[in-house]
């Protein structure tokens, strides 16, 4: 007879939330958590209510549960919260967030009715309740019922934030386990779960290096202790390797604050890669991954990092002595060496902390098979957009340095240095604004910075417009594909009138996000009298075929077709409006393929 034949199974309207969990847990004969969680026991559907507005619903959330956290009965105070509860009748997520706003008057006797629910309550409402109060007021003593109540279905976000200040292993391996949607990290989380740290450490190393397993680097970096591995194994190459990936990947600031900043063993870590980075073989693919570990402690996120005076310097001179003066020559289409090429001077150039200016512009290509290029500005050597900012990278140099933004005039010019990955309507951008103040450039009037405003900023001009000119002149950071789209764009910038003439504006210019060697141009038409009961624009997208040829001659040639082709005949149709492309003959583009 089985286990799950042998115990009877519980009732779902008297057992809480907790037993039940452990219940299911104990009943697994290989006590694997699912992906998703096991199930709720059953109960009403959760409740939906469209018309909701947040501030309503924080109106209700406080008024109903604020009165109820200060009865210094924790029984009587948890009952009474779960009626509220299910008369607040809203979505358990929009409960959780409003309940981990309020303002407590007695945190101890939120703290014990908290305890209570999450100990004894019998609906995820409830439970859910107890949980995000616990985000802030949750103890040690916590941590079983926590991690036990993360492994229910719909329960592992509120549970992986509770535990967050108290067990960051615990609230990683719940994070894993429920976005994991492929089941790339399996193997990896049971290795965790057994405890058996040459188990862990075979799955790490075993770990693909794709941005499906990569985006959870620093949760997986917490949930199998590689600081720990580290400790134990400082000489082992593959783990060495991974350790870089991960890093890497947590000082990425493409969608949203660098995870790098919320790592706690970050300083230790690198440092044990830097000091041991000798015992990886000298490949192309280690060396081009010691190159973007420099580059984030040279200009990244990670010099936010609470280093000791001078350390981090330390660790760019022995990652420069590591590394060769330069990549092998490659052969055409070897992305790779180019980029390694074309990137080796820049971590490591005015290598003196003194030699470096008050204000610096830092371009940085991600990586070889990477589109992404951001602007990194750093006032006395600190990235301003990942310190003020934090949800997106800088904007790319096209934009910032290529259309002359930055330099500085009497007249205040605002410029928007970061926008948001997910568009600025969504989530903001970062803008400041610079004038130009006798024999000093200023920097103030900040918008979209979280938390306090800064202070101006204020430097000398003369050297501000030198380290502008260097940078305006250096372009060292573009390949062939991307030269080739800069000058198609400066182009259409000094001869308006070739897209104008088929009722076309340059919307955008840049290598595809997919294939970094591949430009397309991004065209808007809108027509100057359009048919009757239309109106609006459409978008038209004109990649260019793959040559080998100098960027300079296929822009030329690219200008040359403008002045007698019209783009709408032969380039792709991107949407728009639908009445003014069903009225010009246009099909909707097919939708995006499902992944």
């Amino acid at each position: 007879m089985s286990a799950r034949e042998e115990r009877p199974a519980l009732s779902s309207r008297t057992t809480s939330l907790y037993d039940y969990a452990l219940f299911r847990h104990g009943i697994e004969p290989d006590g694997r958590v699912p992906r998703k969680g096991f199930p709720l026991p059953e109960s009403p559907a959760e409740p939906s209510r469209a018309d909701l507005t947040w501030q309503q619903a924080h109106i209700e959330v406080t008024d109903a549960l604020t009165p109820l956290l200060c009865d210094p009965d924790p029984v009587r105070a948890a009952a009474a919260v779960h009626r509220a509860a299910a008369e607040l009748a809203m979505p358990h997520r929009t409960l959780r967030a409003h309940t981990a706003r309020l303002a407590l008057a007695d945190e101890d006797a939120a703290r014990r009715t908290a305890r209570q629910l999450t100990r004894t309550g019998t609906d995820a409402a409830a439970v859910g309740v107890g949980m995000a109060l616990l985000i802030r007021l949750g103890e040690p003593e916590d941590v079983p019922c926590l991690k036990a109540l993360g492994m229910l279905h719909g329960l592992a976000d509120a549970a992986s934030a509770a535990l967050d200040p108290l067990d960051r292993q615990a609230a990683a391996l719940l994070v894993i386990r429920s976005r994991d949607r492929r089941g790339e990290l399996t193997a990896l989380t049971d290795a965790i779960t057994t405890g058996d740290a040459e188990a862990t450490r075979s799955a790490l190393v075993s770990l693909p290096d794709e941005p499906e397993a990569m985006w959870l680097a620093r949760r997986i970096a917490e949930a199998a202790d590689l600081h720990g591995l580290l400790r134990a194994r400082p000489q082992d190459a593959e783990l060495l390797a991974l350790t870089g990936r991960l890093l890497h990947r947590m000082a990425d600031q493409q969608d949203g604050r660098a995870d790098i900043l919320g790592y706690r063993p970050a300083r230790a870590v690198y440092e044990a890669l830097v000091r041991h980075a000798d015992r990886l073989p000298p490949t192309p693919e280690h060396r081009s991954l010691l190159l973007s570990v420099a580059l984030d402690l040279h200009s990244g996120p990670a010099v936010l990092l609470n280093w000791r005076p001078g350390r981090r310097r330390t660790l760019l001179d022995a990652l420069d002595g590591l590394l060769p003066a330069t990549a092998p020559e490659s052969v055409p289409g070897d992305r790779e060496a180019a980029w390694f090429r074309r990137n080796r001077h820049l971590p490591f150039a005015r290598a003196e902390d003194g030699d470096r200016p008050r204000w610096e512009v830092v371009v940085v290509h991600g990586s070889a098979d990477s589109s992404a290029v951001e602007t990194r500005i750093l006032a006395d050597g600190v990235p301003l957009v990942a310190a003020l900012f934090g949800k997106g990278r800088g904007n790319p140099p096209e934009y910032l340095l290529d259309s002359g933004r930055l330099r500085a005039a009497p007249e205040p010019r605002e410029v928007q240095l970061a926008e948001a990955y997910c568009t600025e309507g969504c989530c903001g951008a970062l803008y400041v604004t610079i004038r130009r103040d006798g024999d000093e450039v200023v920097w103030d009037g900040w918008r979209g910075a979280v938390g306090p405003p800064p202070p101006p900023c204020r430097f000398d001009a003369a050297a501000y417009d030198a380290e502008l000119a260097r940078a305006e002149r250096d372009h060292s950071w573009c390949w062939p594909a991307r030269s080739t789209a800069r000058l198609i764009a400066a182009g259409l910038r000094e001869r308006p009138e070739l897209a104008a003439r088929w009722e076309l504006s340059q919307h955008w210019v840049g290598t595809d996000w997919r294939d970094p060697d591949a430009v397309v141009l991004h065209l808007r038409h809108e027509p100057s009298a359009p048919p009757p009961g239309t109106g609006g624009s459409l978008s038209f997208h004109w990649s260019l075929p793959d040559d080998d040829g100098p960027p300079r001659d296929r822009a030329a040639a690219v200008l040359r077709r403008l002045e007698t082709d019209d783009p709408k005949a032969f380039a792709t149709f991107g949407g728009g409006n639908d009445e003014l492309a069903r009225a010009l003959g246009y099909r909707p583009p097919p939708p995006a393929p499902q992944t």
